[in-house]
């Protein structure tokens, strides 16, 4: 089950996401290197990674007109993530261009509602639905851009999976029963996500900031 679980190494530092890396190959089924890393490091940095043997998932969350994020995603052909994210609220267009424009071994998912925003903030930006509803929404939209998935909390992953039974689900915010949250908002266990109809899992800190990352993580896998 540690294969379902990808691990966020989210550090400007090469060297220490190499170590972080090096420690977690034996049982992590990928590494999630965000915009922190990809703006410190750039594809270079990305291709270290990916010469640990793991799959990469680079959640970039690209968001812009159609052309440009076609032309992002066509750039990064080189690098051949595994899993490469744009927002959803991007819209159709965009999305459909992101797909076309991406190698065929890369799946682009969506981000529908970020897992720290809640009710409250989506009304602060002039979204009148609640997250399950805007997620619900913008899943759809992802199935009928061609999209592979969608990233959505897992709160949300139950329902987004009945509109898409043949979808990618990636669940992030998930935390150990007792764990810190941060600066999430809507987290829930990894047990919890992967009953709910998450494909995979994004796990950071409890595992990258544990005095034993590869400990941490088999501990967790262990729940699973």
């Amino acid at each position: 089950m540690a294969g379902r679980i990808f691990v966020a190494i989210d550090t400007p530092d090469l060297a220490r996401a190499l170590a972080i890396g090096q420690k977690l190959r034996g049982h992590a089924g990928g590494l999630k290197l965000g915009l922190e890393f990809f703006c410190a490091n750039g594809a270079v940095g990305v291709r270290e990674m990916a010469g640990l043997g793991l799959p990469i998932f680079l959640d970039l969350k690209l968001h812009d007109i159609p052309n440009t994020v076609a032309s992002a995603v066509q750039a990064l052909h080189g690098i051949e993530p595994a899993v490469l994210t744009v927002h959803a609220a991007g819209g159709r267009a965009m999305m459909e261009d992101a797909k076309a424009a991406a190698s065929p071994g890369t799946k682009v998912v969506a981000v529908t509602v970020l897992t720290s925003l809640d009710g409250d903030d989506l009304d602060s930006i002039g979204v009148a639905a609640d997250p399950h509803e805007q997620v619900a929404r913008l899943t759809g939209l992802a199935r009928e851009a061609g999209l592979d998935g969608v990233v959505c909390s897992g709160f949300e992953v139950a329902a987004a999976r009945k509109l898409w039974k043949d979808g990618f689900f990636v669940v992030p915010g998930v935390r150990p029963a007792g764990g810190a949250i941060g600066d999430q908002k809507r987290v829930m266990t990894p047990r919890a996500a992967l009953d709910a109809g998450a494909s995979i899992l994004v796990i950071g800190r409890p595992i990258t900031k544990a005095e034993d990352p590869d400990a941490a993580l088999r501990a967790i896998a262990a729940t699973l």
